[in-house]
C-alpha cells in the first residue's frame, strides 16, 4: 500500500529534516512539502542536520505549490487535527483507524465498485485487475496554526493522537514519528534484530513442606529471644509468617538463608544476657 508524508506551509527548517528522520526509521520514504516557508528546505544546513542521516528521505522529497499537486495518487486521506471541525470528517485514534482501513471497512467507495467490476470482468475472463491500489496519505499543517479547514474537509479522517487531557501539544516532527510508528505497526512492524542467546536459568529447587515448617520453627524461638513474640500470647503471628513464605514459595537456598537470620538473632539475644 502506497504511503506518502505531506507537510503543508512548514515553516521550521529543523522540523524538515526530523520529519525526514522519522519516516526513515519507519520504513517510508515518500514525503512531499507543499508550499513551505524556505523554497530551498531540503538543501538548508538545520534541515539536514536534523534529518541525522536520512538524506535519502530529502533527497527524494518533493516541494509543490498546492496540495492538489501532493495528492496525487492517493485515494484515502487522513488529516492530523487536535480540534474537530464542524462538518469535518470523523475523528479516530490512529489505531482504530488503521485497523478498520486495513479491514477495508473505510476504503472508497469507488475503489469497492471498481473490484466489484473486475469480479465480473475476471468471470468473463478479459484479463482486467482483481483489485484497486491504494494511496494513503497523511496531511500535517503547519506549526503555529494547523491544518486549515478547507484541507481537512477533504480527508476521511481526522486523526487525533491519544495525549494527556491537560496538555495535547505535541511538536511536528514528533507527531509524524507517532503517526508513523503506529502505521508501521498496523501494516505488520517490523522484527527484533536477533538478540544473543540467553543461557537458561539454572533449575529451581523449591523447599518443601518439611523445610519450611523447620524453618518457621527456627524463627520461633529467635522471636522468642529477643522479645518479639510471647510464647504466653502468640496471636496469630506464627500462622502468618506461614501464609507469608507459602506465598513467598521459597526454596532451598532461601531457607538457608532465613534460618541462618534466626541462628544469628538467637546468638545476639543470648550474648546480651
Amino acid at each position: 500500500m502506497k504511503t506518502r508524508f505531506i507537510l503543508i506551509q512548514t515553516s521550521h527548517a529543523g522540523n524538515v529534516g526530523a520529519a525526514a528522520r522519522a519516516l526513515k526509521t519507519m520504513g517510508f520514504d515518500d514525503l512531499v512539502l507543499v508550499a513551505p516557508r524556505w523554497p530551498n528546505v531540503l538543501r538548508r544546513e538545520e534541515t539536514i542536520q536534523r534529518a541525522s542521516g536520512a538524506l535519502d528521505v530529502l533527497h527524494n522529497a518533493r516541494i509543490v505549490a498546492t496540495l492538489d499537486e501532493a495528492l496525487d495518487g492517493m485515494s484515502h486521506l487522513c488529516a492530523t487535527a487536535m480540534t474537530p471541525r464542524d462538518f469535518g470528517p470523523p475523528t479516530s485514534a490512529p489505531r482504530a483507524h488503521f485497523e478498520s482501513l486495513l479491514k477495508r471497512e473505510l476504503l472508497a467507495p469507488t475503489a469497492q465498485g471498481l473490484e466489484a467490476k473486475n469480479t465480473e470482468n475476471s468471470a468473463l475472463g478479459d484479463g482486467a485487475a482483481t483489485s484497486a491500489e491504494t494511496g494513503v496519505a497523511f496531511l500535517f499543517g503547519c506549526e503555529r496554526f494547523g491544518m486549515a479547514n478547507e484541507d481537512v474537509y477533504r480527508c476521511h479522517v481526522a486523526l487525533q493522537i491519544p495525549t494527556n487531557p491537560g496538555f495535547g501539544s505535541l511538536n511536528l516532527a514528533a507527531a509524524i514519528q507517532v503517526i508513523a510508528y503506529e502505521w508501521r505497526q498496523a501494516l505488520g512492524g517490523f522484527a527484533l534484530p536477533d538478540a544473543a542467546p540467553v543461557a537458561p536459568a539454572p533449575a529451581v529447587v523449591r523447599a518443601d513442606a518439611a523445610q519450611v515448617a523447620g524453618m518457621l520453627a527456627h524463627w520461633e524461638q529467635a522471636l522468642v529471644q529477643i522479645g518479639f513474640l510471647d510464647p504466653a500470647a502468640p496471636k496469630k503471628l506464627m500462622p502468618r509468617l506461614n501464609q507469608l513464605f507459602n506465598r513467598a514459595q521459597l526454596q532451598t537456598e532461601e531457607i538457608h538463608i532465613l534460618r541462618g537470620v534466626a541462628k544469628a538473632m538467637i546468638e545476639a539475644a543470648q550474648a546480651k544476657h
